[in-house]
């Protein structure tokens, strides 16, 4: 029952080390009008999450004192507009170079993941090779679902796309996609996409047919 308040602590105190910075067990709480105790039991579980780091300071008079700061994880907690960013460059750049080169980036960018993967697929059959691939796809934040048919085929259904604002506006990057799973799982399989979030689905599907 006194989970959602000390929730609601536990963030405020983020706020507060995002705002103004590094500070004490004394100064936060001040701030937030709870004991010293209390808020020690709070940092302890951000400590423990990961998400604020603690420095020694020493001053003129008095023991040292623990500063308290938000850790690198703790960055991700803020809303990030990264897309529109990227949105904005893309869309200067066809301006300026026109779309071929926009796809150029693509392009790269698939080259480059096909060489940061290829060793984990290296030597492997088709089953581990599709197995590393819905890995690799859920460690990047595609909410993969991986199922085998009876004929030996894979379904393979991603949920969320994290490019999904790129590629609503550019479909190549979709088309880069599809190459790099074939390129990935190699001559081994036929891979055929038949359901895709930037082109109103409810997911992107891929069906991979042993050959």
């Amino acid at each position: 029952m006194n989970q959602e308040p000390d929730v609601s602590t536990r963030k405020v105190i983020i706020t507060l080390l995002k705002t103004k910075g590094s500070m004490s067990v004394g100064d936060l709480s001040k701030r937030l009008g709870i004991t010293e105790m209390a808020v020690r039991r709070h940092l302890n579980t951000l400590e423990r999450d990961s998400l604020i780091e603690s420095r020694l300071v020493r001053q003129a008079m008095g023991r040292p004192t623990h500063l308290y700061s938000l850790s690198a994880a703790a960055d991700e907690l803020f809303p990030k507009k990264y897309q529109f960013l990227t949105l904005d460059l893309l869309e200067e750049l066809e301006a300026v170079s026109g779309q071929e080169q926009v796809n150029l980036l693509f392009e790269r960018r698939k080259d480059r993941l096909i060489g940061r993967y290829e060793e984990r697929m290296a030597g492997k059959p088709l089953t581990e090779r599709v197995l590393e691939l819905a890995d690799i796809q859920n460690a990047n934040g595609y909410m993969v679902e991986l199922e085998e048919q009876e004929d030996g085929t894979y379904l393979l259904q991603e949920y969320n796309c994290p490019i999904a604002q790129v590629a609503n506006h550019y479909n190549h990057a979709c088309s880069c996609e599809l190459a790099m799973f074939r390129n990935l799982l190699g001559g081994e399989a036929h891979v055929e996409r038949t359901e895709c979030l930037a082109k109103s689905g409810n997911k992107c599907t891929y069906i991979i047919k042993p050959n």
